[in-house]
């Protein structure tokens, strides 16, 4: 059975109306069955090098970091940490993440999460002129110019964060 998705403003919309920060949002309807980025990107026809997904981890000084890299790419672990000064990371449970950050897994922002975590965009984004994240549920895509990605999200820079 389908649900029925609304046009309303997730808290990320939110936060760039209120930075001035222009950006376009696109809404599909929405399925019981969970849909990672890649499906939402082919769901959306959205070229899959410009769409992100949002990852939370754990550093080993117990502080928490995100990590948004494209779709189709898996997170190096000694490279996200080295681009936040620790010695390692590691990703949270699942289970964690709405309690952490105010979003679910398919709708989870680096942009408007409960508390403040240092964000790195994956250098790629800089080949493009805009970039497609989560708008903050599931269902819900944001498309924005990349350096004003970092604008909106907390401590926010281009790293290297993928595997080769």
């Amino acid at each position: 059975m389908a649900k029925k998705q609304t046009d309303t403003k997730t808290n990320a919309m939110r936060i760039l109306e209120r930075e001035n920060i222009p950006f376009t949002s696109q809404s599909y309807e929405v399925t019981d069955d969970f849909i990672d980025g890649i499906h939402t990107a082919d769901r959306l026809g959205l070229p899959h090098e410009q769409v992100f997904k949002t990852l939370v981890t754990l550093g080993a000084d117990r502080d928490h970091y995100v990590f948004v890299i494209p779709i189709e790419e898996e997170l190096d672990f000694k490279k996200c940490a080295r681009s936040v000064g620790v010695k390692s990371v590691q990703m949270i449970h699942v289970k964690e993440l709405f309690d952490l950050t105010g979003y679910v897994r398919g709708g989870c922002t680096a942009i408007g999460m409960k508390k403040n975590f240092v964000t790195r965009l994956d250098e790629t984004a800089m080949l493009f002129d805009e970039i497609y994240i989560s708008g903050g549920r599931i269902g819900c895509q944001i498309r924005l110019r990349p350096d004003d990605f970092l604008k909106a999200a907390w401590q926010a820079e281009y790293a290297d964060l993928t595997r080769e």
